[in-house]
């Protein structure tokens, strides 16, 4: 009642109006207070009274508010209806979240003990994968320091061995009679011989290739697959091979290639790849000529060199392991020009071959004018098999040697062979 908006407004209680409506009481209009409203503005979409029609209504549509109710009701209804059902949709969201929520939980919780269950497994595994290794480790240690202990006590023993030989036998120079000399001169000389005719090795007979290899595969340790591997082995440059059909000999603007065989000190396959191979191919009398291989890594101790030379001519191959020379390197490479393909058809022609006789019958289907079932391809001779029609050349995969003869040359060429 304070309010200046509101003080005229006609105030009761909530207990009152528990029914929620006012009907039978009439509501006056605010701009007008002792106006009844009983008119509807069809234009503002509001209730009026006379006195607004007449003043700011005027010119609008109206009519009685109890013409109107049906339709606005029934609108109303529609609109309430259709809220009705959000509402229903609505709930039955909330509550399929609520549950969404409870099994998101739950399946957290049960991921959560999945991944403790693996992580503490997997810990154990490469604890266990640990301890293998070092197991490895110690026992790859072991057996090198005993080889080199036994290799310094057979070269400790061979040194004593020619120690006291020479001490005898420079004592006996210097100090022995002509005589003791030439007496004992065929025991000592037998026995320096045998001492310089034993065979030792200059180097020492392990080394210290010992690596460690964290991606390399592991197989499984406890049900999990691990990684990281102890590698004794170590690439020997001189060792390594190489192979292929035809190293030497290169077509131009044909794709070629290699392979190479990494081995290690004791001449046995790596297995694994990672080694720094480099490839180098160079003209050897065009200066700035040069071929760009691609060596491919194939994970299994072999590398795989492809190169494509665009000119003809003579190059050097140079292959590198750790930079040295691998074996056979480096090589001369020649390239030749450019394969001449075939023009013709690759076949047996049988109207050649059989002499022209008209009831012989070609694989091909060929046919030729007057019935004739063979065909007649021009070709230097007809050797009664399966041949190129355009040189000659009975090897499918091979360079063309020309084109057709002529005729005459043809025809002179030809004889019988029984097919």
């Amino acid at each position: 009642r304070r309010q200046k908006k509101t003080a005229s407004h006609a105030v009761t209680e909530l207990e009152n109006t528990k029914d929620g409506s006012q009907a039978g009481k009439p509501l006056f209009c605010p701009s007008h207070p002792t106006e009844e409203l009983r008119l509807f503005c069809e234009q503002c979409d509001q209730p009026v009274c006379r006195d607004c029609v007449v003043d700011r209504h005027r010119q609008h549509p109206y009519d009685f508010t109890g013409n109107v109710i049906h339709r606005h009701g029934d609108a109303l209804r529609e609109l309430l209806k259709s809220t009705q059902q959000h509402m229903g949709t609505l709930e039955d969201v909330l509550g399929q979240i609520d549950d969404m929520g409870s099994a998101v939980r739950s399946r957290a919780e049960a991921v959560a003990t999945e991944i403790c269950l693996f992580a503490s497994g997997y810990v154990k595994a490469i604890e266990e994968h640990r301890e293998r290794m070092l197991k490895q480790l110690e026992d790859l240690k072991v057996q090198k320091e005993n080889l080199l202990h036994l290799q310094k006590a057979q070269l400790q023993q061979l040194l004593l061995d020619m120690r006291t030989g020479v001490e005898f036998t420079e004592r006996l120079l210097t100090s022995g009679s002509d005589l003791e000399i030439l007496i004992t001169k065929g025991v000592v000389a037998s026995r320096l011989a045998k001492l310089n005719s034993v065979a030792y090795n200059t180097h020492p007979s392990v080394d210290n290739g010992i690596q460690f290899s964290p991606q390399e595969r592991a197989g499984q340790c406890c049900g999990y697959e691990v990684f990281g591997a102890i590698l004794n082995k170590v690439v020997d440059p001189a060792r390594c091979t190489l192979h292929g059909e035809d190293l030497h000999s290169a077509r131009q603007n044909q794709l070629t290639g290699f392979t190479l065989l990494c081995n290690d000190t004791t001449g046995q396959r790596m297995g694994r790849g990672g080694e720094a191979v480099r490839v180098t191919i160079t003209h050897k009398d065009k200066r700035d000529c040069a071929v760009k291989p691609t060596v491919c890594d194939n994970g299994d101790g072999t590398y795989h060199v492809s190169y494509n030379p665009e000119e003809p001519g003579l190059y050097a191959v140079c292959i590198y392991v750790k930079g040295q020379h691998v074996q056979g390197s480096p090589f001369t490479l020649m390239v030749k020009n450019k394969f001449r393909e075939h023009q013709g058809v690759f076949h047996c022609c049988t109207f050649c071959s059989s002499g022209g006789q008209k009831a012989a019958r070609c694989a091909c289907g060929g046919t030729m004018p007057g019935g004739y079932q063979g065909c007649g391809h021009g070709h230097k001779g007809h050797p009664g098999c399966p041949h190129w029609s355009c040189c000659g050349q009975v090897k499918e995969s091979s360079e063309c040697l020309g084109g057709p003869p002529s005729d005459s040359s043809q025809r002179s060429l030809l004889r019988t062979v029984v097919l």
